[in-house]
């Protein structure tokens, strides 16, 4: 009899790695097409105009020098955004900096939405590899958490030390509206708290009080 709580363990651990597999694919897939429809158009465009520039350098004016430089900057900046996207540069030196890196995006498209982030200025040294999952479990919580249908009022993130312990808390405020709508997107954080204890050993869960959840990440 004691094999059933041990398959049931089992499959409830394959179904939220499932989950989390198909999440990190669809944005590694999203990704690539961007850079396809965007940075790699635009390295063919600047190619082929040098190509048409060199069999008359005559034309090459300081206009076109402009232009030519800032689609350079341009594609520079492209690049490092999505090298931080992947890997941000901050996670080897500060991990409180790279958590707030990965907000800056969510604060530029929810101006309207209260952020209130509590970030110690030291830190201890994070493996990067431990941090990435931390980081990608951060933007699928607040990608399962904030949405057109499904905006929270305020929330609250803080990185703290706890006997030894580092503990990432996010506290979730919502409209008595919104609250129903919620209670579908209960699953995903089943499968996402699933998934980082299993990948980092670490411990995780959620919990729902009234119109409000409160998140819990320690390792």
């Amino acid at each position: 009899m004691t094999i059933i709580p041990f398959l049931t363990s089992y499959y409830r651990v394959q179904k939220a790695l499932q989950w989390w597999s198909y999440r990190q694919s669809s944005k590694f897939i999203l990704e690539a097409e961007n850079i396809r429809d965007s940075l790699l158009q635009e390295t063919f465009t600047m190619r082929r105009n040098l190509d048409l520039l060199s069999t008359n350098p005559w034309e090459l004016s300081s206009e076109k020098i402009k232009q030519y430089l800032d689609k350079v900057d341009h594609l520079h900046h492209s690049l490092v955004d999505i090298s931080d996207r992947l890997f941000p540069e901050s996670l080897q030196d500060s991990f409180p900096l790279a958590i707030e890196g990965l907000l800056k995006s969510w604060l530029v498209t929810n101006p309207h939405l209260y952020f209130q982030i509590d970030m110690p200025i030291y830190w201890r040294h994070e493996p990067p590899q431990s941090g990435l999952i931390i980081l990608n479990s951060l933007e699928e919580l607040l990608t399962i958490t904030i949405s057109d249908i499904l905006m929270p009022n305020s929330i609250y993130i803080s990185l703290k030390q706890k006997q030894g312990l580092g503990q990432l808390s996010v506290k979730i405020n919502y409209s008595e509206v919104c609250n129903i709508l919620f209670h579908s997107s209960l699953s995903s954080l089943d499968y996402l708290c699933q998934s980082c204890q299993f990948l980092t050993s670490a411990k995780c869960f959620y919990y729902t009080q009234s119109s409000r959840v409160y998140w819990y990440f320690y390792w």
